[in-house]
């Protein structure tokens, strides 16, 4: 029988009885080793997804049969066994070399100790000979995202695999005194990762065992500039000891060499315990019986329909901690909680926190539930801001621009649809929102969508917010009175300990060994507040002595942060800095790749700040049931969280600041990367340009600051993308004009008009020839939202004046178009038949330049002077082509003026339903553009309207919304502006 040998260790290779087989395609290759690799039978239909993910089923399977047929000759007809439904790879006389690297390190096992060294050398030799090199080195398929991953997953695995084989090498020669053997393995490990610090430790030893002195020295330099240009670090003192022993002939090697990288069991014994002891006393909800009742009944009253459920009171008061035994409740009985958190510093992000909590679910692994749940067109949606959901449903309908007509709306029904499907169960779920006062206005807005749409929605929705952050009058308590009113509600205030809670705390944890005033003098020195309270409590379990009467009180948290900090190794002190700077929660991959330790060494640390209560594994983002991984599938990065926002913020504070920036710099290449390798740089670009910006890479922040705008604006999160557009600048963008341009453009539609006239100005400063008529038109368009005709018309006459009689002939025509406006509402005497004038221009030059944009705002204008003269049929022919042609063009703003035009047209002609129905498609229209001075009018339109047709409650509701916006931007800087009123048509 012929012999089957995959080389998958290096270059992959596949040779028949010692001759090469040569295949057609990349694709079978792949095939054949992940058939090997995973030695199991595979569907059709899986095997086509993960190797043609951009095809179609038909097509994915008819390729799949093809690539079949050609490896299957190419093998000779023998080991592959195609099915109709399952293919896989017959194991009769198929050598792997990567299974015969994991047969030879199985079989030492057992081996272990000194004495099994003898017995160990021969496999473990062996299966490093096998390595040539890393899985399937140099072997991509750019196409297929999945199996890069799965190839990823199994190289790094693989090369863990291998560090350990080194490791025993090193250690075993280094007991039978082969001290140039176990150095040359000691010098592949570190080859593997040369941040790993222990391995140059172990050279060091070495080197000065074989009496190789000046080797040694040189190593431990060596370990010097490694640390600092990669990490900015010192290298541990215990490295350091080492060097000075070694140096001054202090150093005598062990007969066997020791395992100094991981605590001892029982070390390990006791830090489990101490964890153990610091979970429990957290567990704890002493003083909430009533709180969590009321919590337990709010949840079991979802059934049908949702329910909103609020938790407030100061910072460190216990909500989160109130709210996580809830999670837990709901997680035992089969529900999904998605949790989230906002942090301060992050109200910039638009739509932060909800991408990050629904991300982990839409990157998993295998079939997720809710690609088969939500329809196609609604996954489109929730893609515009999750990405990776094109990774599982790749053929996605398109979806219209996000300025068409109700495209927000579908837009928050998209991540809706998304959320519920996630979060379906047996039990009902939970979406859980911690500190929500810090969310982002895009998120808010979100949010409001879908707590007034929470009727046939059987999911609770958990938030808290400090009292002090929210105040009267506030979106978030206006809501909630909302919700409250429809009985889909429930509030929760939390008050501070009394002096029976922090006994019964005091007495949980100490027992009865604590001094007899211990709990009165702690409720005293906290007042009650739980945080306080805990701190304290925790510190006590690390050290103090609770039975000891002088025992002292800390006099501040910083003390008490300060004394648990203390107690944490060195590495794990650097692996705190690294998490501080990347932000309150924090993932295993990022941690690793920013601190620079290896892989084991932030395990290690992120098990002893575990254990220390200094972080939390999983506390902040997604938990609850997942659909399992597929076996050869990797599983999701670890999330962490601080036990709390001050001792990260201690931790930052006191970490230095060249170590900040370093770090800084390297959290945001790896967001970076991560991000470019997603194509989803824009959702993480403030972020990113955070990062930059406090690293010092002023350049690289304010690129990412205007991406990060630009993605904002693009969610119709005008306020964000303000934010960002407005650091860019602070940072020294290239592109100022463009940027103080659209400042102008974002303050327009906030109806910030002094600020928007300041950036234009500033624009037009700054620009070059060619955009300056472009930056006066909009310059001349914000005075006349204002009311201020003269200086409007001046802007457009300088307008012209730049362009000259040879300007751009639809640039020409606009200006015209919007001086005609201004014209027209000025209400001089002559100004009916300037304005006339004005538009006949505007149309003639749009129509001799083939502009239909400028085609389109000609006939508004026209339509509008002609229901002012009583021409009503002539109104309605120019408002009906400038609406057509707005459609056409994708102009939506252009769009909003013709409706609102056409409906005022209509309701001159005595058609008052159809001008309510123009009248209302162009208020939601504008409301999702945020044009809110528009969006003012066209709801006192809408008003005048529903009060002729006799709807006068209708007509009230608009009017109260109008007259709220009316009033905010009608006074600006003291200085009360009533022509803001007389916006009515444009």
């Amino acid at each position: 029988m012929a012999r089957l040998k995959l080389h998958l260790l290096g270059v992959p290779r596949v040779e028949r009885d010692g001759a090469p087989v040569e295949v057609d395609t990349r694709k079978a290759i792949a095939l054949v080793a992940f058939l090997a690799v995973t030695g199991q039978p595979h569907s059709r239909d899986a095997l086509a997804a993960l190797l043609w993910p951009d095809y179609d089923q038909t097509h994915a399977r008819a390729t799949l049969r093809r690539t079949l047929s050609a490896l299957n000759k190419a093998l000779g007809g023998e080991w592959l066994d195609a099915g109709r439904e399952t293919v896989s790879l017959q194991r009769g006389d198929v050598w792997v070399d990567a299974e015969e690297f994991a047969r030879r390190i199985s079989a030492t096992r057992g081996l272990v100790g000194d004495d099994g060294c003898a017995e160990a050398i021969a496999p473990l030799t062996e299966a490093v000979e096998l390595y040539r090199g890393d899985f399937m080195a140099g072997f991509t398929l750019r196409d297929s995202p999945a199996f890069d991953d799965w190839q990823f997953f199994q190289s790094e695995s693989l090369r863990r695999d291998l560090a350990g084989v080194l490791e025993r090498l090193m250690r075993c020669h280094g007991v039978r005194g082969e001290y140039e053997e176990a150095i040359g393995h000691a010098r592949r490990w570190l080859a593997l990762d040369p941040l790993h610090e222990p391995v140059h430790r172990d050279l060091m030893r070495l080197f000065a065992a074989a009496g190789r002195k000046s080797a040694a020295l040189h190593q431990y330099r060596e370990c010097v500039r490694v640390l600092e240009k990669e990490l900015g670090v010192p290298p541990l003192e215990e490295t350091t000891q080492l060097y000075q022993a070694i140096k001054e002939n202090r150093f005598t090697p062990p007969p066997p060499m020791t395992d100094d990288r991981r605590p001892s069991s029982t070390q390990h014994s006791a830090l489990s315990t101490q964890h153990s002891a610091l979970s429990t006393q957290h567990s704890l909800l002493v003083g909430r019986d009533s709180e969590r009742a009321t919590l337990l009944a709010a949840y079991s009253s979802v059934a049908a329909d949702g329910h909103l459920v609020v938790l407030e009171g100061e910072g460190g008061i216990g909500k989160t901690r109130l709210a996580e035994d809830l999670l837990a409740h709901v997680r035992s009985g089969g529900g999904v909680t998605v949790a989230v958190r906002c942090y301060e510093g992050e109200t910039d992000l638009a739509y932060g926190p909800l991408s990050a909590g629904l991300r982990p679910f839409v990157t998993q692994h295998g079939a997720p539930r809710w690609r088969a749940e939500v329809p196609p067109h609604w996954l489109s949606e929730a893609a515009r801001l999750l990405p990776e959901i094109a990774a599982h449903v790749p053929a996605l309908p398109p979806v219209p621009p996000l300025d068409s007509p109700g495209a927000q709306n579908r837009f928050f029904e998209g991540l809706s649809q998304l959320l519920l499907a996630v979060c379906r169960g047996p039990a009902p779920g939970v979406l859980f929102i911690d500190d929500l006062h810090w969310a982002d206005a895009a998120s808010l807005d979100l949010l409001t969508y879908f707590v007034r749409r929470l009727r046939g929605r059987p999911l609770l929705v958990l938030v808290t917010w400090r009292s002090e952050h929210v105040p009267a009058g506030h979106r978030l308590r206006q809501l909630l009175a909302e919700a409250q009113r429809a009985r889909a509600a429930t509030a929760l205030a939390l008050g501070r300990l009394g002096p029976d809670a922090v006994e019964a705390l005091v007495q949980a944890t100490a027992g009865p060994g604590a001094p007899a005033d211990f709990a009165a003098r702690l409720h005293r020195e906290t007042e009650g507040l739980p945080l306080f309270v805990v701190e304290y409590l925790a510190a006590m379990s690390h050290g103090g002595a609770p039975s000891d009467p002088e025992w002292p009180l800390l006099g501040s948290v910083r003390d008490v942060l300060h004394a648990r900090l203390a107690s944490v190794s060195e590495t794990a002190s650097q692996i705190l800095a690294t998490a501080a700077v990347i932000g309150r929660s924090f993932d295993f991959d990022t941690l690793r790749e920013a601190s620079g330790r290896s892989e084991e060494e932030a395990v290690a640390a992120l098990e002893q700040l575990t254990a220390f209560g200094l972080v939390d594994e999983a506390r902040a983002g997604v938990r609850g049931q997942q659909p399992a991984p597929l076996p050869e599938q990797p599983s999701l990065s670890p999330a962490y969280d601080f036990s709390h926002e001050k001792l990260r913020a201690l931790v930052y504070e006191e970490t230095s600041l060249a170590r900040r920036r370093l770090l800084h710099r390297r959290v945001a290449d790896a967001l970076a990367a991560r991000a470019s390798a997603r194509r989803d740089s824009g959702a993480v670009s403030g972020q990113i340009a955070h990062h930059y910006r406090e690293a010092g890479q002023d350049a690289l922040a304010a690129d990412h600051f205007k991406s990060a705008g630009m993605h904002a604006r693009a969610l119709y999160a005008n306020a964000e993308a303000l934010a960002h557009f407005r650091a860019a600048l602070a940072l020294g963008h290239p592109a100022a004009a463009a940027l103080h341009e659209a400042i102008g453009d974002l303050h327009t539609l906030l109806g910030s008009y002094g600020a928007a006239l300041t950036s234009y100005e500033t624009a037009a400063a700054l620009c070059d020839p060619e955009t300056l008529p472009v930056i006066e038109r909009k310059l001349g368009g914000v005075h006349h939202r204002r009311g201020a005709w003269d200086m409007a018309e001046s802007h457009f006459q300088a307008a012209l004046a730049v362009l000259g009689e040879s300007g751009q002939l639809g640039e020409r025509a606009r200006v015209y178009a919007d001086w005609s406006l201004t014209a027209h509402l000025a209400g001089e005497p002559d100004s009916q038949a300037r304005a006339a004038e004005l538009a006949c221009r505007a149309l003639d030059l749009a129509q001799a330049g083939g502009d239909n944009r400028a085609l389109a705002q000609s006939h508004n204008i026209l339509g509008v002077l002609a229901t002012s003269r009583g021409e009503l049929d002539a109104a309605v022919h120019h408002l009906e082509r400038s609406l057509q042609l707005a459609k056409e063009l994708g102009d939506q703003s252009a769009r909003v003026a013709a409706l609102n035009n056409l409906s005022l047209a209509c309701h001159e002609h005595g058609d008052l339903q159809r001008a309510i129905e123009l009248a209302a498609e162009a208020t939601a229209l504008a409301g999702r553009l945020g044009d809110r001075h528009r969006e003012a009018a066209l709801h006192n339109n809408l008003a005048d309207l529903l009060h002729a047709a006799g709807r006068s409650a209708e007509a009230m509701g608009h009017l109260k919304q109008a007259v709220a916006v009316f009033a905010e931007i009608g006074v600006e800087a003291g200085a009360v502006r009533p022509e803001i009123w007389r916006l009515a048509e444009w």
